[in-house]
């Protein structure tokens, strides 16, 4: 080797070395220009003059590939292109201001969901072929879930707080224990004076600020009770008061859905024992998060005789958050989608009610006539109905509320006229609103908490030995 030679070879390998560094330093030692999502969200703010919100745990240890070639002549866009391969998005809350969505499983593209629906179609075309369809989800839905069989139910009784009075209706929390130290919280709007059997309205709450504490949550279930049913507010999973027992990030993990559900099916034993329960009378009606679980209870018990699904079926998203979708429910049976696990009430009444603010935009145009075409082949097409508000957005406002007050008094007999004016509108006005703490089944600083309660999700995993993350 000539001297001339070894020296470039020097050259080559220092200037080989001096690259690796600089990557190593950068965390591109795979050549993919890596900046960490915290810093490349700060340079988009930069850049662009915007806000985006975010928690410590959204941006921690990610990481954007070819970060700086990301970025476009418009904020939306670059943002797209840094988010989506992390499956991650934001919503726009007001101009210039974003905020980092939690957890989102990627939507499919509207066409998509509506040609998947019409693949499932084509498995059955008559009563018989969908109850033979129906007859195989059923059970593997259990399965996908670890419920099969069910877990044994405690021996305890229900936990429950003194009764207040209310114009028209009382409240009381209740406690539930599901598994051995597992509880599931609520509250139980109930009829002032009632005679006989009377419903019960299951009403879980969704993906909102204040859980089931929310004025508008507690209005609906209070007008339900002053009609003559019994409605009760429950939490989810890790959500509102069960974060006594777990973290708030416990709920974004796929257990969240079995937990979910076994609560539910435990909430409908309690309620199928009471005397005063009209058990032909049993409903579910939750909305957004919630009513992906009231699409799924009903799928999967039969107790139930009418669900009210609000801003949350669609062929075309399977749930923002592990708790609708992170057991594999959705791949039951070959595969499976919301929509037609929704149809698995039929004949059972059931209303849909969607919005042009979220992924239940295009509900009347496909996903609602699928709905009537399973319903018809019971020869019941007007036991579905569907509500659309094209100008709101994703919430339980009064007109989602109306619908369902609507359908609750046509299907259930409900009396219409104790919660309506002299001109026949609905009359909110005189529920009353409790503070947060009042709706609280074990004190207002966790201090009625039973001593057998497990903490952590680590001990909830115990409870389910086949369970892996």
């Amino acid at each position: 080797m000539t001297s001339r030679t070894a020296r470039c070879l020097v050259v080559v390998i220092f200037y080989l070395f001096s690259i690796n560094i600089v990557s190593a330093q950068s965390g591109n030692t795979d050549n993919q220009y890596r900046k960490p999502l915290l810093q490349v969200l700060k340079d988009i703010e930069t850049r662009f003059g915007v806000k985006i919100k975010y928690s410590d745990p959204q941006v921690k240890d990610k990481w954007v590939n070819y970060a700086d070639w990301r970025f476009r002549t418009n904020v939306d866009q670059t943002l797209d292109n840094v988010l989506k391969p992390l499956d991650m998005k934001v919503n726009k809350e007001k101009d210039k201001v974003y905020k980092l969505k939690e957890y989102e499983y990627n939507r499919w593209d509207v066409k998509d969901g509506w040609a998947y629906l019409d693949t499932l179609a084509t498995k059955y075309n008559d009563v018989a072929s969908w109850e033979k369809r129906k007859a195989l989800i059923k059970p593997q839905l259990y399965e996908a879930l670890l419920l099969s069989p069910l877990p044994a139910k405690p021996n305890s009784k229900p936990i429950i707080t003194p009764k207040r009075v209310f114009d028209g209706y009382t409240i009381e929390n209740i406690a539930i224990e599901i598994m051995p130290g597992l509880y599931i919280n609520g509250s139980l709007y109930k009829p002032l004076n009632y005679k006989g059997k009377i419903p019960v309205v299951l009403s879980p709450d969704g993906h909102w600020e204040k859980q089931r504490f929310r004025a508008d949550c507690q209005t609906r279930c209070a007008m339900i009770a002053k009609m003559g049913a019994m409605a009760f507010s429950y939490d989810l999973f890790a959500w509102g008061e069960s974060m006594l027992q777990f973290k708030y990030e416990d709920h974004r993990r796929s257990l969240a859905q079995t937990v979910q559900t076994l609560g539910g099916i435990r909430i409908l034993d309690y309620f199928t024992s009471l005397k005063e329960t009209d058990t032909a009378r049993i409903g579910i009606s939750g909305g957004s998060g919630a009513g992906s679980h009231s699409i799924l209870m009903t799928a999967m018990d039969a107790r139930i005789k009418l669900s009210a699904p609000v801003v949350a079926m669609s062929s075309y998203f399977y749930g923002g958050c592990p708790c609708e979708s992170g057991m594999p429910i959705h791949f039951c049976a070959g595969g499976t989608n919301n929509v037609e696990l929704a149809a698995m009430a039929a004949p059972r009444p059931q209303l849909i009610v969607s919005d042009g603010g979220d992924w239940t935009a295009e509900t009347p145009q496909h996903d609602f006539p699928y709905l009537q075409k399973m319903y018809g082949y019971y020869g019941l097409s007007n036991k579905v109905e569907n509500v659309h508000f094209p100008t709101e957005k994703h919430d339980f406002g009064v007109n989602k509320r109306t619908a369902l007050y609507d359908f609750l008094i046509k299907n259930f007999k409900l009396n219409a006229t104790a919660v309506k004016d002299k001109t026949g509108k609905y009359d909110e006005s005189k529920v009353t609103i409790e503070p947060e703490t009042a709706l609280y089944v074990f004190g207002d600083k966790g201090q009625n908490l039973p001593k057998n309660a497990i903490i952590g999700f680590e001990s909830l995993k115990k409870l389910f030995p086949n369970f892996k993350d």
